[in-house]
């Protein structure tokens, strides 16, 4: 796993290891709203690795356990 890095970008399938799930299932989250994303110029979603990093650690976006 490389070093974190507070503003690095996370592709879904890089989320869907870290998870253990399917990529698809990191989509799902995002349109659920349980996971944020941005989209690039060509579409692709791009997640934040400290929000990544919080939801592995149980946390609920915005801080909240």
């Amino acid at each position: 796993m490389s070093q974190f890095q507070p503003d690095r970008l996370l592709t879904g399938t890089e989320v869907a290891q870290m998870f253990r799930v399917d990529p698809k299932t990191v989509t799902r989250w995002a349109a659920a709203g349980r996971l944020s994303c941005i989209r690039t110029l060509g579409g692709h979603r791009r997640y934040s690795e400290p929000e990544v990093h919080a939801l592995l650690r149980g946390e609920q976006p915005g801080g909240q356990p």
